[in-house]
């Protein structure tokens, strides 16, 4: 018995809800019709992709894991060969699938949607929201083809798109109201520190400037660090990029040592990602370009 793309669809189905109803569901099908395409697609491989659990549903195999990747990636292919086809007759067609940590879609993703919807009313966007270790995951094992992430980009093809830099926020009538730059090693033990997901890349940031925050107050979110700014808990230091997507009121001062990271979209290679895909990167670069003048 052949493979056919309907098994594998019902398979990538049951391996994200890790449920046989929930993923009948999602496909509008029978339950037993899931079963018995799982069932065949295993006959057909002459593996196990899942193992039953009474409390968990169903788990996948380590070769479930590995078939699942390779699914996705032809299910990625497909979903190329028809923009390929579409774009031929200029109605580009099909899913873009997207990861994107909060800030990044707040801040970058509603025009460049707003500009390629309009331009590709057909194509579908798919968003998928996490930090930026997760969406490395993701990007790896073709949940999504593009990620939206802070640097550094490691093994991954990228363009970067923002140049970001690291800020200090304080009350108005804080005592260093009136200090042009603040010293991150004088008062390295006064910080609150918005990690927002990436701390391993964050850490090794810090570790070149020999700042040691591991002992201080850390929060995940710029909106708890601005209640505990405000509570006078301490300085606040963040992201002047993740502080730009929230509301906050309060005083934003320079810091030193300078330190700089990189947002932009990564993919495994981008000459493998979708036309879709491809021309969504190529505006989400224009519209930086045209904002930043770069």
């Amino acid at each position: 018995m052949k493979i056919n793309l309907n098994h594998l669809n019902v398979f990538m189905a049951a391996a994200e809800k890790l449920n046989i109803t929930e993923a009948a569901k999602a496909l509008f099908i029978s339950q037993p019709a899931v079963s018995k395409t799982i069932k065949q697609l295993e006959d057909a491989l002459q593996v196990r992709l899942f193992v039953r659990d009474r409390q968990k549903g169903i788990i996948l195999t380590d070769v479930g894991r590995e078939v699942l990747v390779l699914a996705r990636q032809m299910q990625s292919i497909e979903n190329r060969i028809f923009q390929v086809a579409s774009r031929e007759s200029q109605l580009l067609s099909g899913t873009i699938k997207i990861g994107s940590f909060p800030a990044a879609s707040s801040l970058l993703l509603p025009e460049a949607i707003a500009r390629f919807r309009a331009k590709y009313p057909h194509v579908q966007i798919e968003l998928h929201e996490g930090v930026s270790d997760q969406i490395k995951e993701w990007v790896t094992d073709r949940t999504v083809e593009i990620g939206l992430v802070a640097s550094p980009f490691t093994e991954f093809e990228h363009h970067s798109l923002v140049q970001d830099h690291m800020v200090a926020i304080i009350p108005d009538d804080h005592e260093l109201h009136d200090t042009a730059v603040v010293d991150l090693g004088r008062y390295q033990h006064d910080m609150i520190y918005c990690k927002g997901g990436h701390e391993a890349a964050m850490n090794s940031i810090l570790q070149q400037h020999h700042l040691n925050l591991e002992s201080n107050l850390t929060v995940q979110t710029a909106e708890t660090l601005i209640h505990m700014v405000r509570r006078r808990l301490g300085i606040g230091l963040v992201f002047d990029f993740t502080l730009s997507s929230v509301s906050h009121g309060l005083t934003v001062k320079p810091v030193t040592p300078v330190i700089t990271r990189e947002i932009g979209v990564i993919a495994i290679s981008f000459d493998e990602i979708s036309p879709a895909s491809m021309e969504f990167v190529r505006m989400m670069a224009d519209d930086e370009t045209s904002r930043f003048g770069k």
